[in-house]
Formats: C-alpha cells, structure tokens, sequence
C-alpha cells in the first residue's frame, strides 16, 4: 500500500488518459473530451451550494441494505461525502481505490465518516465496493436528490430518443440521463454545508491532501 501511495490520482489519471490516447479512436476521444470541456465551461461555482446552506434530512441506501441518514452521520461532528457517477465508470474505479488508501485512514483519525454516493441503484452499486474491499459506505443518492440540491448534477446535450441499448439510465438503473458531477462535500452537524468542491472535468479531482487541507481549515 505504501508504493500505491506515491501515486497522486493526477498520475493515475493521466495514465487513463494515456492508454486512450492508444487505444480510443479519434472520433471518441474528441466526444470524450469535448463533453470535459464543455461541462467545465458551463460551470459556475456561484451556482452550486455554498457554505452555510442547510440541507433538508435526507437519508440514502448502502449497498447492503443499511439507510444512512444525514443526521446519523453528523451528530457527532462533520461527515464527508464523495459524489461520483456509477460503478462502471473507469475514472470513478481510479478515484475510489485511491482515497480509500490515501484518505480514509486520515478521516478515521479524525472521527469523520466517509461515503460515497452515486445516483446508481444499490445492487448494482455493490460491484465496485466489492471490487476494490472499499472500507467506507457506498450508497445510493436516489433520483439525484441529494446532486440536484447542490446542484452538481448533468445532463448530456445530446440525448438519442429512444435511448440505445446500454445508455447510461439503463446502466445505472434510474432511467434518466442524468448524473452528478464528480464532488466533494463536507457537511456539518444541523446538516450545514461546510465546504463543497465539485470537478466538472472527471479527470481532474482533487488529491487526499488538498481534500484533508480544506477540511482542517473549516474545523
């Protein structure tokens, strides 16, 4: 674990990047690309949540069944919630394995819980969690309920009608195009937005210790 370690998830995401440089045809890497770059021009950190916000007491389903709620989790202090877009998703199978070894461990320390949230349905949400032995809560936030009150959550522009044969609602199992963009939230006890950063770009989040630095600096 400790050589995984050296490895930011800037490094490993540039090596996904690279082996579809090799491997995606242009057309594909262009859609690809032109989908980051669009959604990271639209995107207007003034009209996400801000600190402050309090948010309504919502509850989400893990893997296994269990309902985790936002009061549960922030009695006792802050929790942190990592948003990421379904269990296939290969930049999400990157991001995950990393901040469970290069966060985690950090927030346990801290007392603060840890758990990731995607719009996918739980059952086919335990595959990555089984995948990579994730140590932290992977849960479902339903209908985007929790994205669209940050507003995080996306849609493609380009919707076929009807939808072909393995779209994105039929992976996830929501029926719907949309998806949260990939964030971090740190929500306090009373449910108060503490800090929230999202990257509208999935190939540029931010590292364990740039995350541990915005947290120490809120509490």
């Amino acid at each position: 674990m400790a050589t995984l370690l050296t490895h930011a998830l800037k490094d490993r995401f540039a090596a996904l990047q690279a082996e579809r440089d090799r491997n995606w045809p242009p057309a594909q890497l262009e859609a690809n690309a032109g989908q980051r770059r669009q959604l990271t021009e639209r995107f207007d950190p003034a009209a996400v949540a801000q600190p402050g916000d309090i948010l309504p007491p919502l509850s989400f389903t893990e893997v296994d069944g269990e309902a985790l709620t936002l009061d549960q989790l922030t009695a006792k202090g802050p929790a942190l919630f990592i948003f990421f877009r379904f269990a296939g998703c290969p930049a999400c199978n990157i991001a995950l394995p990393y901040y469970a070894e290069a966060l985690h461990p950090e927030l346990v320390a801290r007392t603060i819980p840890l758990v990731a949230l995607s719009p996918q349905q739980p059952d086919r949400l335990r595959d990555i969690k089984q995948r990579h032995d994730l140590p932290f809560p992977v849960a479902t936030d339903a209908d985007n309920g929790l994205a669209r009150l940050l507003n995080i959550s996306f849609q493609p522009d380009h919707r076929p009608s009807p939808p072909p044969a393995g779209w994105i609602g039929e992976v996830t199992g929501t029926d719907s195009w949309e998806l949260p963009q990939p964030a971090v939230l740190l929500v306090g006890p009373g449910r108060i937005v503490q800090w929230l950063h999202v990257s509208p770009d999935w190939l540029d989040r931010p590292e364990a210790a740039d995350i541990l630095r915005e947290i120490d600096n809120v509490i």
